[in-house]
């Protein structure tokens, strides 16, 4: 019966990918102004990308270093390099430290989680660790290389979504665009720009909501 119980109350246990020329620590500590009450109902892993920063970040002076990313790519953001790398390095982290039922992304980090279960099913991404089940995506967009959207989006992305969009996000656009690619995804509109909001009270409703409804799927 004890057993029982405890599978029933597991929490979604979630890895976290952090944006572009920032880290672990800095993701925390901004998904850590959430409510308790979210946080109280998740398992968050945070882990840092494989490269060091190889230019200026945008949180200099307002975060400490140091600060890492996850592949480089051009002004058009259509050709990455490291890319396989990065792949490759956060399967060998869900090997080790797994099993996990989703991914939450910021930014970079968020194009990212929202391109793997796509390249998962297509074989090119980890193939070695469970199915990705669910994904919370904060300011995200669509991968833009020709090779890579070709397999991340050839079928829609059916696993349940949460996505953050803010209005005054300078990747607005590119994030409902990645919405069309999904079904059925959850939309928390916050006022703010490319940044993890704080939750007001309709957000918060809509957070517990999206929670409690893959806590019945894990």
């Amino acid at each position: 019966m004890g057993s029982e119980c405890e599978n029933r109350v597991r929490k979604p246990r979630f890895l976290c990918l952090h944006g572009f020329r920032t880290s672990a620590e800095i993701l925390k500590k901004q998904v850590y102004k959430w409510p308790q009450s979210v946080l109280d109902s998740l398992d968050l892993v945070f882990l840092d990308a494989p490269f060091p920063c190889q230019g200026k970040s945008d949180v200099e002076g307002i975060f400490d270093p140091p600060y890492y990313e996850w592949f480089q790519f051009n002004k058009e953001f259509t050709e990455y390099t490291n890319f396989d790398e990065c792949l490759q390095y956060i399967e060998d982290y869900m090997i080790k430290h797994g099993p996990f039922d989703g991914l939450l992304g910021f930014s970079q980090g968020a194009i990212l989680a929202a391109g793997l279960p796509g390249l998962q099913e297509k074989g090119v991404a980890l193939t070695k660790v469970p199915k990705v089940k669910f994904l919370i995506i904060i300011g995200g967009a669509k991968f833009r290389s020709p090779s890579v959207v070709e397999k991340a989006y050839s079928s829609p992305i059916s696993c349940p979504s949460l996505h953050f969009l803010g209005e005054t996000d300078f990747l607005r656009q590119y994030g409902n665009e990645l919405l069309e690619s999904c079904v059925e995804p959850v939309v928390i509109h916050h006022p703010k720009g490319h940044t993890i909001p704080r939750l007001d009270d309709e957000s918060l409703k809509t957070m517990m909501n999206f929670i409690e409804r893959i806590q019945k799927d894990i």
